[in-house]
């Protein structure tokens, strides 16, 4: 009785949403080879996307955003530096000028602060003191209304063994931290975030591959309570959250899906089809203001992630590196509609990007010194992008040298072709044929580009390199086929 009561509620407060959905994009420059702003804006402007997040708060990049009529969410990673309410004026005082001729709309603190405050209490309190005044000093400034704080969530903030939605429910560890959060949120009409993955939920869950996709072709379903059916992940997911936020006492809380998408490499299943086909089904169902089975009409504002490719590994997944819809010179990796409509075309490619020389960094097949040999593979993969590697990657079938060309390849375009970043000690050399092989792309990067207001520091919760401890695994692979 109790659920058919809760049920109904959500039914009766999903038909206040009115709003039609809005599809944005999520753009990081944790990058060596960066598409400048002002590319990234025209990017937008030409494939007509409306909002974009940003990971940052730089002036640079917000100058780019001025006029251009789109709407921004911005990232603060490092909450620390605008903890307590003067720190807070002067960040606001700082941006203000940007938060009307940039649209600015919400600001997102830290990288998923509820999972780490698992484990570190104090951090979250700090931060979620930091929301609390950061959005005081927003609405002392007059732009209360505009623009909203928040977090971003993953499915790690609720209890652990989910089989249905109705089971969810806020991890009891961070239960009192998440009703004062709720509290504030609710106070400033402001939303509550989640982040969604289907490629790593379904993995997580061991659920049917299939049920990743909105298209849904196997004959695995979800059934829940009142025979409400579950075809999809995502529906899954987000009806998980409505039905924690239910029994938190916040049902009408508005829900954004901050990141959704899917990697082209790094994982079984992650290429350019997989990706084309999964964003095919989704957009246009975001699109079509359906809704869940939880809230049936109700808008779900999604953000594609990503833009480009990042050089980040958060929770030591390889195709973490591989969100993005681009490549580094511009060039969409498959068909995606960013209006929602469904159309069967190309995203805009970016126009005046360089590629670099066609030169290439291999390794010369010298075996003499084994050791040596793993020594610069893990240095080169500690310091530049080999997740192509692991394993489901589209190089993950490469012969040992072949490998070992791979990895030196990556760290020498990663350097801008500086021909000391392919010595390796007498291992490496520089050659003009393309060693690409088979699916197996061994890229030539784009010039250098924008390289003023890095943003590594500011991300460095969520922004990594490479974990060591990824590679020995990968290193431990090469050197079994060496000595096979």
């Amino acid at each position: 009785m109790v659920f058919n009561v809760i049920l109904f509620a959500a039914f009766f407060l999903a038909s206040n949403f009115v709003a039609d959905a809005t599809i944005g994009i999520n753009w990081g420059r944790h990058t060596a080879q960066r598409l400048v702003p002002a590319t990234v804006v025209d990017l937008l402007l030409q494939n007509k996307v409306p909002e974009a997040r940003i990971y940052t708060s730089q002036e640079d990049i917000l100058k780019a955003f001025v006029g251009s009529g789109i709407n921004l969410t911005l990232t603060i990673f490092n909450i620390q530096n605008i903890a307590g309410i003067d720190l807070a004026r002067k960040w606001v005082q700082e941006k203000a000028q940007y938060f009307e001729f940039a649209n600015i709309r919400r600001v997102y603190l830290g990288s998923h602060v509820f999972r780490v405050g698992l484990t570190d209490k104090p951090f979250l309190h700090m931060a979620i003191d930091t929301l609390e005044t950061l959005q005081y000093a927003i609405n002392e400034a007059g732009y209360g209304d505009q623009i909203k704080v928040t977090f971003p969530h993953t499915e790690s903030v609720l209890n652990d063994n989910l089989t249905r939605p109705s089971d969810a429910e806020f991890n009891e560890a961070i239960k009192e931290e998440m009703a004062r959060t709720l509290r504030i949120l609710k106070q400033n009409n402001a939303p509550f975030v989640v982040e969604v993955f289907p490629i790593a939920d379904v993995a997580y869950h061991s659920y049917d591959p299939e049920f990743a996709f909105i298209d849904n072709k196997s004959p695995f379903v979800i059934r829940d309570i009142n025979n409400t059916i579950y075809t999809n992940v995502f529906e899954f997911i987000h009806d998980c959250f409505v039905w924690a936020l239910i029994k938190a006492g916040v049902p009408d809380m508005e829900i954004i899906v901050g990141q959704v998408g899917w990697p082209t490499d790094g994982f079984p299943g992650a290429n350019a089809s997989t990706a084309e086909r999964f964003f095919k089904g989704l957009l246009p169902y975001v699109a079509s203001n359906k809704g869940t089975p939880m809230r049936p009409g109700a808008p779900i504002h999604s953000y594609v992630h990503a833009l480009t490719d990042e050089n980040k590994m958060p929770y030591y997944y390889p195709f973490a590196r591989h969100w993005g819809i681009y490549r580094s010179n511009g060039e969409p990796k498959y068909k995606i509609d960013l209006t929602g409509q469904g159309r069967d075309i190309y995203p805009t490619k970016a126009k005046g990007i360089m590629h670099m020389p066609e030169r290439w960094c291999v390794f010369n097949e010298n075996t003499t010194d084994t050791q040596k040999v793993k020594k610069k593979f893990d240095e080169a993969c500690t310091r530049a992008d080999c997740t192509s590697l692991a394993m489901g990657g589209s190089c993950s079938q490469l012969t040992f040298a072949q490998n070992m060309s791979y990895a030196f390849n990556m760290y020498f375009q990663a350097n801008f072709q500086d021909e000391e970043a392919c010595s390796f000690e007498g291992l490496g050399k520089v050659v003009t044929a393309d060693p690409s092989v088979g699916g197996c792309v061994f890229p030539v990067e784009v010039v250098r580009g924008e390289q003023e207001g890095d943003v590594a520091a500011e991300g460095s919760r969520l922004y990594q390199m490479p974990s060591y401890g990824i590679f020995v695994v990968l290193v431990s692979m090469l050197w079994a086929l060496f000595y096979d």
